[in-house]
């Protein structure tokens, strides 16, 4: 019964913060939605701010697991990175909480926030550098800084991560993709 109202709490108030951010989501509107006495939330969390602590936890892992199962389904460097970028950006949009989490400014005096904002970054960059070590390795990269690399295409994609996630549908994701993709790989001099 500990388990099923804890799993009830993080549920409704996914769904609510999803609805209407953390702000505007009270605590009431979760006992209510979840059918439960508020004193009941308390036993299982210190705040409302503790439960999208959790909440975002889980959609990040869920994103991670999400990337790591593509990955494993690549046998190239650049099939890896661009199964990365558009799974990235597919499940993104999907994660409503984790992506409010990292993309909304008036989250950002909440200290749990900033921290899962710098572990995704962190995350994040380490496996696009992982994925570039290995294709200089095969040699099917030419990187002299993998490091720097790996922070440039993260924060290039942090700059399309509203126009793709917010204005674009499936398909022109995928084309936005693609052509990413290939100025990644090919470049855009002439040669």
């Amino acid at each position: 019964m500990h388990i099923d109202k804890r799993k009830t709490i993080l549920k409704v108030s996914k769904a609510l913060f999803s609805r209407f951010g953390l702000v505007k989501t009270t605590v009431d509107e979760i006992a209510k939605l979840a059918r439960i006495g508020k004193g009941t939330i308390y036993h299982y969390f210190k705040s409302k701010e503790d439960i999208f602590a959790e909440v975002i936890q889980k959609e990040s892992n869920a994103l991670q697991e999400k990337i790591q199962q593509v990955l494993n389904n690549e046998n190239t460097p650049q099939g890896k990175l661009a199964a990365f970028i558009k799974t990235r950006f597919r499940h993104l949009k999907e994660l409503t909480n984790y992506y409010s989490a990292l993309t909304d400014d008036y989250l950002q005096h909440y200290v749990f926030i900033e921290e899962a904002r710098r572990e995704y970054l962190e995350r994040e960059i380490q496996i696009v550098r992982d994925l570039l070590d290995e294709g200089v390795e095969k040699r099917v990269f030419k990187i002299k800084d993998t490091k720097l690399a790996a922070e440039s295409i993260i924060l290039l994609l942090k700059g399309l991560e509203y126009p793709w996630t917010v204005e674009k549908d499936v398909l022109d994701l995928e084309r936005s993709a693609n052509q990413f993709l290939n100025i990644l790989f090919k470049g855009i001099e002439k040669r």
